[in-house]
């Protein structure tokens, strides 16, 4: 029952240790909307990359050297262990269908498939998916707000922020092992097994990316974007098209009236009203 303090306890160390350390800024640092803490959050990044060349990365490359059926069985296990927890957020997001395949898929692989180190479910035809509260947060109408980096564990934003650490751990089954030692243990290799799964996008950004940090904030949010709406986001206006559309509407008089004339109420009249982002569908993965 230990785990999330101890989350929030490495995270308030790491937070500490980052006075030591200062990223080169660039000097447009800070004006993007979405991420007005970039110069926080550009040095959480340099501390992570630290972090994670020291410890992280070093057991992820030992870890993927271990046979690969022994990893694909703790792959699994690891995947069936959010088994519950995915169900509930796809019952939070009124998709009815997919929690009751989600405990299908947790029942039949924790048991037909050992703890889930077999994944029978898939064969059986019981699709996988991945939901968590941030996500949940995202289809009740709650904007992501602004991107943050957190210490140790990455990307993320103020929704997923407390969507996922501060809401998720007590969904997971991880959080009720009542043994520290093997609730640790499966802990610990679980962040391993997934920045090992990782090393192949790490090493083509690392070659493809000019800015490691803008490429991973823009990644990040364009995929919990897509998650919200279950792959299928509507388009974000741009600033640049409105402009371009109200002055092309102030040169061009109304068509077959005078140009003095009052605009009359409905489409087209009066100012562009905000754009509100509308809420996401309830479709299936």
């Amino acid at each position: 029952m230990t785990w999330c303090p101890t989350l929030r306890s490495s995270a308030a160390l790491a937070a500490l240790l980052l006075v030591n350390g200062c990223a080169t800024l660039p000097p447009n640092a800070g004006q993007d909307p979405r991420d007005p803490w970039e110069k926080y959050n550009r040095n959480v990044f340099e501390f992570n990359d630290g972090f994670d060349a020291a410890v992280t990365k070093p057991l992820a490359e030992l870890y993927v050297k271990l046979p690969e059926p022994i990893r694909n069985c703790l792959s699994n296990a690891f995947s069936n262990l959010r088994g519950p927890s995915t169900a509930i957020n796809n019952f939070f997001q009124s998709k009815p269908i997919e929690a009751l395949s989600d405990v299908g898929r947790f029942a039949v692989n924790t048991t037909v498939g050992v703890v889930g180190c077999f994944d029978v479910a898939t064969r059986w035809g019981l699709e996988a998916h991945r939901e968590d509260f941030g996500q949940t947060f995202g289809v009740w109408g709650f904007g992501p707000g602004p991107y943050l980096v957190m210490p140790i564990f990455g990307p993320s934003s103020v929704r997923d922020a407390i969507g996922i650490f501060g809401v998720e751990p007590f969904l997971d089954l991880n959080f009720y092992i009542d043994y520290p030692g093997i609730e640790y243990t499966v802990f610990g290799l679980r962040v391993v097994n997934e920045r090992a799964e990782l090393l192949p996008a790490d090493r083509l950004i690392r070659e493809a990316a000019l800015d490691r940090y803008s490429f991973i904030r823009d990644g990040y949010l364009q995929r919990r974007r897509s998650l919200v709406y279950d792959g299928n986001p509507p388009r974000e206006r741009d600033p640049e098209d409105e402009g371009d559309a109200a002055d092309t509407d102030a040169a061009t008089p109304p068509s077959g009236r005078d140009a003095t004339a009052k605009p009359q109420s409905g489409a087209g009249a009066g100012p562009t009203a905000p754009a509100i982002e509308p809420r996401p569908e309830s479709a299936g993965k």
